[in-house]
């Protein structure tokens, strides 16, 4: 799920320089420095370093493409574990729906809500786990340490987003994972993501937990597979930081063979 959660959380503090694209030292100072106080809109530099783990409980919406007036809601549950693990569990009346990374191993099983015999279990291919990982590092990095990651960020320049004057900078996990955000110039605050498919994520109100500001809900526009334009929703009732989970709860359960 990472195009629906674009910021949450931060692990690494990086001393040396970003990887920006073309420009002077002027043009690489002022991408720092708005990532700087991007980071500092969110919390102090001490609480940010100190997350390792974050717990999000909310309901994911979905619109209707063929009816906006119709809307489709999901409990839905988030672990975020330092440095490379995820849980989400998706809760229905019908379905339980668990999606779990654990290092380089990913993996979905369904089961039938209230009867555990009746499930389906799948190993997660390459590319999802390349997505989940970049989730997960979107949710701890609080904009910092990319490159110790693998991947890059460049400073795209002056822009305005929804009226307000930013700087635009690119955090690329890899050619096909990209979040293009927009920093108010003023303030540091996200004012909105978009991705390398065209999906437009905003975050609004906020939730503060551990002394860090998150957001209480993430809007997205965005397009289903039939190319029509749907909204999805995120809304959190709550969320907890540094909490401690075992390890069993990403771990890829074993299946029993006869």
């Amino acid at each position: 799920m990472a195009s629906l959660l674009p910021r949450f959380g931060t692990m690494v503090v990086v001393a040396c320089a970003l990887a920006f694209g073309p420009g002077s030292a002027a043009g690489r100072a002022a991408e720092l420095a708005i990532l700087t106080k991007a980071r500092a809109y969110l919390g102090p530099e001490a609480l940010l370093d100190g997350v390792k783990t974050v717990h999000f409980f909310g309901t994911l919406s979905v619109t209707n493409p063929s009816d906006p007036t119709k809307t489709t809601r999901t409990a839905v549950e988030f672990v975020f574990q330092k440095p490379d693990r995820q849980r989400i569990v998706k809760t229905t009346g019908k379905t339980v729906e668990v999606t779990a990374l654990d290092g380089y191993d990913a993996w979905q099983r369904i089961q039938v809500a209230g009867d555990p015999t009746k499930w389906r279990q799948t190993i997660l291919s390459i590319d999802q786990i390349k997505r989940l990982r970049a989730a997960t590092w979107e949710s701890f990095s609080f904009y910092r340490g990319l490159e110790q990651h693998g991947g890059r960020i460049e400073d795209l320049g002056p822009a305005t987003a929804d009226g307000v004057a930013c700087r635009k900078v690119a955090f690329i996990h890899a050619p096909n994972i990209v979040f293009r955000r927009y920093f108010a110039l003023e303030t540091g605050r996200l004012v909105y993501t978009e991705t390398e498919t065209g999906e437009i994520q905003r975050e609004q109100g906020e939730i503060v937990a551990g002394g860090i500001r998150f957001p209480k809900s993430v809007k997205i526009d965005t397009k289903n597979a039939a190319g029509q334009p749907q909204t999805v929703a995120l809304d959190f009732e709550k969320i907890t930081v540094n909490e401690t989970f075992p390890d069993s709860l990403f771990r890829v359960p074993t299946v029993a063979t006869k």
